[in-house]
């Protein structure tokens, strides 16, 4: 059943490699500890039903983690363009609805400020949406941020059998807290949040919701008539791409995002061609100045 299973994800679901591979892990840890033979499970059953449960899930029939990087080869960063093109028609659409008088511009502009939080401090969809109002504070070396100089997020990617890890970002744009003080002072309330301490709370619950967060995006990506290699996830593409092209120092940008690992965040970036063909001019014409500085050196 499991094989049949797994081959109906691969070939009529068309599942993703890394999808069916968390898939069979879970099947396979519920298996090890069904099969342990610390809790007794496996005689208990002998004993009651006549045949004891085993393990089936096994190398050879589940998909196997064989690549650094299984993402998507289309998936890639917003453009500085497409970028502010994205950020304008979120504020176009706020102000369409307003001006009809209808009370979706609440939710409209809560979703604005969620898309430019996401891009402002490179954060994962559901760290973006299990912030509270309060994990925004001071940066005691920023003071020029006001009370929006970092965010605490605490529901960072965990690793198997391991809390959420925590991280504190730092504001690194200068129109960052004008966004979020019109939002947390001027807006928020307006949804008649008393009480609720999420950042981002929906008009029926505590939080926004993932599958209205894409919703949205995805409506406003087709109005803009942009590709589907952007992505909600590619707001965290963008911020370590764009970091990056503006010369800030690669280990930062690591700390920013939370990646262990520096060549994780090499795979998040995604810089454009002329930024490369500017780095390349810039080595190449420096190198020709060396060597003719030497060259006029020996002729001296």
């Amino acid at each position: 059943m499991v094989d049949e299973w797994l081959g109906d994800l691969r070939s009529l679901r068309d599942l993703r490699r890394s999808t069916i591979r968390s898939y069979s892990e879970a099947v396979r840890a519920f298996c090890h500890f069904v099969t342990d033979p610390v809790y007794d499970w496996a005689a208990t059953c002998e004993e009651r039903f006549g045949t004891h449960p085993v393990q089936v899930v096994h190398e050879w029939n589940t998909a196997v983690h064989v690549q650094d990087n299984e993402a998507d080869a289309k998936k890639r960063a917003f453009t500085k363009a497409e970028l502010h093109a994205f950020f304008e028609h979120c504020d176009d659409e706020v102000a369409r609805i307003r001006a009809f008088g209808r009370k979706g511009w609440l939710p409209a502009f809560r979703d604005a400020t969620l898309c430019k939080t996401a891009y402002a401090y490179g954060l994962r969809r559901n760290e973006r949406r299990m912030l509270d109002a309060a994990d925004f504070g001071r940066n005691p070396h920023g003071a020029e941020y006001g009370e929006f100089g970092r965010c605490q997020v605490r529901f960072g990617k965990a690793k198997k059998g391991s809390p959420p890890k925590r991280r504190g970002v730092l504001t690194v744009f200068g129109w960052t807290p004008d966004v979020l003080d019109e939002w947390f002072t001027e807006v928020r309330p307006l949804l008649g949040t008393d009480g609720n301490p999420a950042a981002w709370p929906s008009e029926r619950g505590l939080r926004i919701g993932c599958q209205h967060i894409n919703s949205r995006f995805i409506a406003y990506r087709k109005a803009l008539g942009l590709d589907d290699g952007l992505d909600y996830h590619s707001f965290r593409r963008s911020y370590v791409t764009h970091l990056i092209e503006d010369g800030w120092d690669p280990r930062f940008v690591q700390e920013q995002v939370g990646h262990e690992h520096a060549s994780t965040t090499s795979i998040y970036t995604c810089v454009s061609s002329d930024f490369r063909t500017r780095t390349l001019r810039r080595h190449l014409d420096a190198t020709v100045a060396a060597a003719l500085q030497a060259q006029n050196g020996r002729q001296a």
